[in-house]
């Protein structure tokens, strides 16, 4: 005969494993496919996403690409195999993915594009979660307008060849620039969003414009870009922010640095704080909701008189 108390004790354990089991059950499953590791910016998006996954409770399953759109087509793959709740996919250049991303929709598992598009049929993916890159470009062209009474030669470091990133802030920084005939972009060229890409192409900038005398300034689509060309302006014996203007894209904690050294002149924020949006996203689309197709997140412009300030509190 079972006693009271073993009855008790068996009842008690049936009822925490069964609070564990519907735990587990509440709990989502969430694929994140992230691009790399190639800026600052890009480790603060990770580690943001990652954080923001941790204090909801989901289980995230993390692939870092390495900057190779095959990566991430087999890391989707993997993530549908497994069966995922959702996918981010934060994808490194914009053509080729409707093969895979047809396949995440036959599963009957939603995408979210974090931080950059795809050039695809929007029925493809649930959102995109993202600044808008081509006002971001155009911004920096504006900025860069009023600071020279529209009168430049500009030479400009781009993203990764083929990201929406790079394309739309090439579009938008074009557009504005293309209101002032004296404003004109002499040399552009891929530093492929990293701080050594981006030395590297200055360098031969320089090197093709008389030692950089016959360069206004430079327009970088990131931060990490214009921390490079920093270096090889300095490293040319000219004085960056002020022989050479500098402008740029993500405000990540080493460029308010930069500014308020007197190295740089403006950044335009890119918020890498996407995970909440597309996290809700997810379950907005699970519980039947409509969701709109771009989810915008831009941010403003900096100068150097915060520059000191934003630093201190980003840098924490």
């Amino acid at each position: 005969m079972v006693s009271l108390k073993k009855l008790a004790v068996s009842t008690a354990a049936l009822g925490v494993a069964l609070g564990l089991s519907f735990a587990a059950q509440a709990e989502m499953m969430i694929g994140f496919s992230q691009i790399g590791s190639e800026s600052g910016w890009r480790t603060s998006e990770t580690a943001s996403i990652k954080a923001e996954a941790e204090k909801r409770g989901i289980d995230l399953k993390f692939s870092d690409a390495q900057q190779k759109q095959e990566n991430q087509i087999k890391a989707v793959r993997s993530f549908i195999a497994q069966g995922v709740d959702g996918i981010l996919l934060a994808p490194v250049v914009e053509t080729g993915w409707d093969q895979v991303l047809k396949e995440a929709k036959d599963a009957g598992i939603p995408v979210v594009l974090v931080d950059r598009g795809v050039a695809a049929d929007e029925d493809l993916y649930l959102t995109k979660v993202a600044s808008d890159f081509v006002v971001e470009g155009a911004l920096a062209a504006a900025w860069l307008a009023a600071e020279t009474n529209g009168v430049c030669d500009v030479v400009e470091l781009q993203g990764t060849v083929g990201s929406s990133a790079a394309n739309d802030r090439k579009e938008g920084f074009e557009s504005v620039v293309g209101n002032f005939p004296a404003i004109n972009i002499i040399r552009s060229q891929s530093g492929d969003f990293t701080r050594s890409g981006g030395k590297e192409v200055m360098e031969s900038f320089l090197k093709a414009e008389d030692g950089g005398k016959n360069i206004c300034a430079v327009y970088a689509h990131n931060d990490d870009m214009a921390l490079g060309a920093v270096q090889a302006i300095k490293e040319a014996g000219l004085d960056p922010a002020d022989d050479i203007l500098v402008v740029s894209i993500d405000a990540v904690p080493d460029i308010f640095k930069a500014m308020a050294d007197g190295d740089t002149n403006a950044t335009i924020e890119l918020n890498p704080h996407l995970g909440a949006p597309s996290f809700d996203a997810i379950k907005a689309a699970m519980a039947g909701e409509e969701v709109p197709k771009w989810i915008k997140a831009n941010g403003p412009l900096y100068l150097p008189a915060t520059a000191a300030e934003e630093y201190k509190m980003r840098s924490k």
